[in-house]
């Protein structure tokens, strides 16, 4: 088998990115203070056409070098709001209808596996500080949180590893749906 160019993959231009309808999902980061981690989300929200991109908090904004490190241009073409406070992030994504779910362990998590979107639903995936995860105040404004299965010794994995587990479980539940509608 031959490995294809880039030339080969028909990949959108930025200007095309930004007319494609996107999934409704905005991916918001809670503090998150590695700019290679944002760097990476960045990336991941542009490989599954992500409505838009949170930033809040102590969470840096392009332009930044070492954010354009693993972006590779992606900051270019998603979509991104920054907000002092991530409940102000949540209180407009509430107001416009999105259900808030914090990607977090806690006593009522639903196992990644388990959660499904809903045809015609919008959804804000809030992710937290590499340490401390989601703030607990920010959880308590969500309706629901989503847990990813670990077997480990850790309890805990990158957040820019987690945005691409979620986010690919998101994108294929979307490609299902329309998949089975489209039949």
């Amino acid at each position: 088998m031959r490995k294809l160019a880039n030339a080969e993959l028909n990949r959108k231009s930025v200007e095309e990115y930004k007319k494609a309808e996107k999934i409704p999902v905005v991916v918001v980061l809670d503090n998150v203070r590695s700019l290679n981690n944002i760097g990476s989300v960045f990336r991941t929200c542009d490989a599954f056409l992500i409505e838009s991109l949170f930033l809040c908090g102590i969470t840096a904004t392009p332009p930044h070098r070492e954010i354009h490190k693993t972006a590779l241009g992606a900051t270019d073409a998603v979509n991104w709001s920054y907000f002092d406070k991530t409940n102000d992030a949540l209180a407009q994504l509430r107001s416009e209808g999105y259900t808030l779910c914090a990607i977090e362990q806690t006593e009522k998590s639903i196992m990644l596996h388990h959660f499904r979107t809903e045809p015609g639903e919008r959804y804000a995936l809030v992710f937290g500080h590499e340490i401390h995860g989601v703030d607990q105040d920010i959880v308590n404004l969500c309706d629901l949180s989503i847990e990813i299965p670990q077997l480990g010794t850790k309890h805990s994995i990158n957040i820019a590893v987690s945005a691409g587990i979620v986010l690919w479980e998101v994108f294929r539940n979307y490609v299902n749906a329309y998949l089975i509608k489209n039949r």
